[in-house]
């Protein structure tokens, strides 16, 4: 295999999809983890696979650790390289609920899921990167957090989100320190309202919000925004950057007066 290969988690539907869409396009090849079954996701696949034919899907929940082991030895056994990973498998709250009434249960579904597996899916995969380099060379490899505006922009009725994100912004500065002197980069894309399952039960609250001044940029993102700013990092496009955070959010978080 002479084309470099691109892990995404949670790559067969919303946000995910689209940035292994993208990076297929670019001519990765290019693997694909999430919970659902590979018969549930031969359609969602297919469009993939007409950039890259060799495209993998494997069930993998991130949150479970031997699942993790499972879906990086089934990429090596199928591409024998790995070179980017995209951490992009993340779940909403079971129910939002205001921070005085959280279960804790949901907490913990929450907290292992966002951040805690791909903590531990970052540091088993940048272990494989960095034996890679002996084998494969030096070339550029990265390792991509997708984030969220709610790593700052606080929701009390999904706290546990909230924290989630705003581990997996420390999380992308600690590995971003620790992996440079193997030449990986580490960054952070922060989308913000993004079209997406997740959003599809709040879609009236945003739309108004954002009729009503949310936004510099009047409309709601889409996968395709996200994928653009993970492209230029995954081909090493933006150099000299490593520990960066790409805010996706139409200008959400920027202050005005």
């Amino acid at each position: 295999m002479t084309n470099k290969v691109a892990l995404v988690t949670g790559g067969a539907r919303g946000i995910g999809f689209g940035i292994a869409l993208r990076l297929a396009r670019d001519g990765f090849d290019v693997a694909l983890s999430g919970r659902r079954s590979v018969e549930e996701t031969q359609a969602a696949v297919a469009p993939i696979r007409e950039h890259c034919p060799s495209a993998l899907y494997v069930q993998a929940d991130v949150a479970d650790g031997r699942a993790r082991a499972r879906l990086l030895l089934a990429i090596e056994e199928h591409f024998g390289r790995l070179d980017v990973l995209v951490n992009n498998a993340g779940i909403a709250p079971r129910a939002r609920a205001d921070i005085l009434e959280a279960r804790e249960e949901h907490f913990d579904e929450v907290m292992t899921t966002n951040l805690k597996g791909p903590y531990f899916l970052t540091q088993a995969a940048a272990a494989w990167m960095i034996r890679q380099r002996e084998s494969l060379g030096t070339s550029h490899r990265a390792i991509v957090n997708i984030g969220s505006v709610s790593a700052t922009v606080t929701s009390i009725n999904r706290g546990e989100y909230c924290l989630s994100k705003a581990g997996v912004a420390m999380a992308t500065r600690l590995w971003a320190a620790r992996l440079a002197e193997f030449g990986i980069g580490v960054y952070e894309v922060r989308p913000g309202i993004i079209e997406s399952e997740m959003t599809e039960g709040v879609r009236g609250k945003y739309d108004a919000l954002i009729e009503t001044g949310l936004l510099i940029e009047k409309r709601w993102g889409t996968a395709a925004d996200v994928a653009s700013a993970v492209s230029v990092l995954a081909r090493g496009e933006l150099p000299y950057a490593t520990g960066a955070v790409i805010a996706v959010d139409g200008g959400l978080t920027q202050q005005r007066l």
